[in-house]
């Protein structure tokens, strides 16, 4: 069978796969493929410039993925927001608070944009916080949200 490959598989081969690759990564948007196709298409250029074996060039393009994809988890992926509670979305948005907040108590906050589909939470503070007090979110704990004021 490898013998079939490496008389079969041509330079342009790879560059065609490469370029599929990068197609179906525009269609799924997760820059996952991205890295595989640049891969295959550096074999393709590789393979026109010295003629290797199929057994090589697969191993140049899985060293070249594996280089790409652990680049893009080190590099270019965004660092989460942070570690606590269950959700990291949206803690950059602001509210008013519209039921006083005691300590270790709840009270109500109304958000300028939803949070996690809703603009309205119960909320909690470490601090006193009066009613009117704009707000920014600390963590998200389930349904309740921890708040201080800004």
């Amino acid at each position: 069978m490898i013998a079939v490959l490496n008389e079969t598989v041509l330079w342009w081969h790879w560059i065609v796969f490469g370029i599929v690759l990068l197609i179906l990564e525009m269609n799924t948007g997760t820059f996952f493929m991205l890295g595989l196709g640049l891969a295959a298409i550096i074999v393709g250029i590789i393979d026109s410039i010295m003629s290797t074996s199929f057994t090589v060039e697969l191993s140049i393009w899985m060293i070249f993925s594996i280089l790409a994809i652990t680049a893009w988890f080190k590099w270019f992926r965004e660092p989460p927001l942070t570690d606590s509670g269950q959700s990291n979305y949206r803690l950059d948005t602001l509210g008013i608070v519209m039921e006083d907040i005691q300590p270790h108590s709840r009270g109500k906050v109304t958000f300028d944009a939803p949070v996690l589909g809703n603009t309205s939470w119960h909320a909690t503070a470490k601090v006193d916080i009066n009613k009117k007090t704009r707000v920014q979110i600390v963590q998200i704990n389930g349904q309740l949200i921890e708040v201080k004021p800004i």
